[in-house]
C-alpha cells in the first residue's frame, strides 16, 4: 500500500471510530456510580430546563467514569433524569435493546454492563449480541462460554478488540457464568473493505463458509439513514470525496460503495440477531454497537425491523457533552433513543500531523489486516 493510500486508510479508520461512537453526533448521561448504593440507585435531584434548542442540567458529570441517564422516549416525553434501575424496568419490556457506545469510553461501557445485569435480573431468557466479535469468531466464542478455552485464546483467536478486558469482559463473564448465549454479530473487517472497493457486487462472488459471514442481502435504499451517513461523511475529514481527477459519476459511485460498506455492518448485525431469534423464539436480546449503527432507531435497528416487524425495539444513545461542569445537550438529540447517556468528552486523539503519521506507521499491520482479501 502506498503512503498516500495508507494515510487515507488510517484517517478513514480514525473517522470510522468517531462515526461508530457517534461522538460527532452528540451524546447522553446516566446516574453516576457515586449515586449507587449496592444494586439500587438514588435518583439524582437534577433539574432539566430548555433554553431555545438546548437543554440544561443543574447536575454535573464529576469524573470520566460518571454518567447521567436521561429518559426521552424518542422525544415523546419531556426529558427527565432517571436511574439504571428505572431504565432497566422499562427496557425489560422490549424484545431487543440496542445500546450504542462511545468506543473505549469507560462510562459508556459501565452503562452497558449495568444495564445487561439489570435486564438479566428482570428476565433470565436473555442473550448478548456484540458488534465487537465477527461472525467467523462464533465457534471461538462458543468454546469460551463452554469452558473449553481460556480468555487469552478468546482474545487472540476471536480477534477481540484491544480494550476487551476493560470494556466487554464484565458482560461476557456474566453470560458465561449464567449460561447465556453471546452472538458474534459483526461482518469481518476485510469483507467490509471488499464491499467498499467493489460495492454490493462483492457478495455475488463469495462462496462457501465465508459467504455466511456477511448478510444475505444489503438494504441500500434512500432514506434517513443514508442521508445521515452522507451528511456525516461530508463533514468528516478524510471521508469526503473530493478527488479533482474524478468525474461526478465516479464520486457518486465512490460514495455509494462507502455507504454499502457501512450497511454491510448494519445488515450483518441485524441478520445475526434475526437468525438467533429464529432459532430461539421468545428470547430477548441486548445488542451493543457503535452508536451511529443504532441512533434514532436507524441503521442496524431498522434492518432488524425489516426482517422481524413484530419486534419491539429500543435504543440507548450516548452523547459527549462539551462541558461536564455545565451540562447541556441539543434538543434534537431527544429522538436518538428511548434513553440518552451523557458522558464527559474524550481527549482529542491528535493535534499534530506528525502524530498522525506516527500512528499510521504504528498501525500499518492492523490496516493491512483489514484490506480486502477475497
Amino acid at each position: 500500500m502506498s503512503n498516500g493510500r495508507l494515510k487515507t486508510a488510517c484517517l478513514a479508520s480514525v473517522m470510522t471510530v468517531a462515526l461508530s461512537a457517534g461522538s460527532m453526533l452528540t451524546a447522553p448521561v446516566l446516574a453516576a456510580p457515586a449515586l449507587m448504593d449496592g444494586h439500587k440507585t438514588t435518583a439524582p435531584s437534577a433539574t432539566i430546563t430548555r433554553d431555545g434548542d438546548t437543554y440544561k442540567l443543574t447536575q454535573t458529570i464529576p469524573s470520566f467514569s460518571d454518567f447521567i441517564l436521561i429518559e426521552t422516549q424518542m422525544g415523546k416525553i419531556a426529558p427527565r433524569v432517571v436511574t439504571v434501575d428505572q431504565m432497566a424496568d422499562d427496557l425489560a419490556g422490549y424484545d431487543v435493546v440496542f445500546v450504542g457506545e462511545a468506543h473505549g469510553h469507560v462510562a459508556s461501557h459501565l452503562v452497558q454492563s449495568k444495564l445487561f445485569a439489570g435486564l438479566y435480573a428482570r428476565g433470565k431468557n436473555l442473550s448478548l449480541s456484540m458488534e465487537q466479535f465477527e461472525r467467523s469468531a462464533q465457534p471461538i466464542m462458543d468454546q469460551y462460554l463452554a469452558g473449553e478455552i481460556g480468555e487469552q485464546a478468546l482474545r487472540d483467536k476471536g480477534k477481540a478488540w484491544d480494550h476487551y478486558t476493560s470494556s466487554y469482559r464484565p458482560m461476557v463473564e456474566l453470560a458465561k457464568r449464567e449460561g447465556l448465549p453471546v452472538i458474534a454479530a459483526e461482518v469481518p473487517g476485510n469483507m467490509v473493505s471488499c464491499v467498499g472497493e467493489e460495492g454490493p457486487a462483492f457478495l455475488d462472488r463469495l462462496t462457501g463458509e465465508p459467504r455466511t459471514w456477511i448478510a444475505d442481502k444489503l438494504h441500500l435504499d434512500d432514506g434517513p439513514y443514508k442521508t445521515r451517513y452522507f451528511d456525516f461523511m461530508a463533514r468528516a475529514a478524510g471521508h469526503n470525496v473530493s478527488d479533482a481527477d474524478m468525474t461526478e459519476a465516479e464520486k457518486e459511485e465512490k460514495r455509494f460503495r462507502s455507504f454499502a460498506a457501512q450497511v454491510s455492518r448494519d445488515d450483518t448485525m441485524a441478520e445475526s440477531i434475526y437468525l438467533h431469534l429464529q432459532k430461539n423464539p421468545g428470547r430477548k436480546v441486548m445488542h451493543i454497537d457503535g452508536s451511529f449503527h443504532s441512533a434514532a432507531l436507524l441503521g442496524t435497528v431498522e434492518r432488524l425491523k425489516i426482517r422481524m416487524p413484530e419486534l419491539k425495539l429500543a435504543n440507548v444513545h450516548p452523547i459527549l457533552v462539551e462541558d461536564p461542569n455545565n451540562v447541556t445537550f441539543d434538543a434534537s438529540m431527544v429522538g436518538e433513543g428511548q434513553y440518552i447517556v451523557l458522558l464527559q468528552p474524550v481527549p482529542r486523539r491528535f493535534v499534530k500531523m506528525s502524530n498522525i503519521n506516527e500512528f499510521i506507521k504504528k498501525t500499518r499491520s492492523k490496516i493491512d489486516e483489514n484490506r480486502c482479501a477475497y
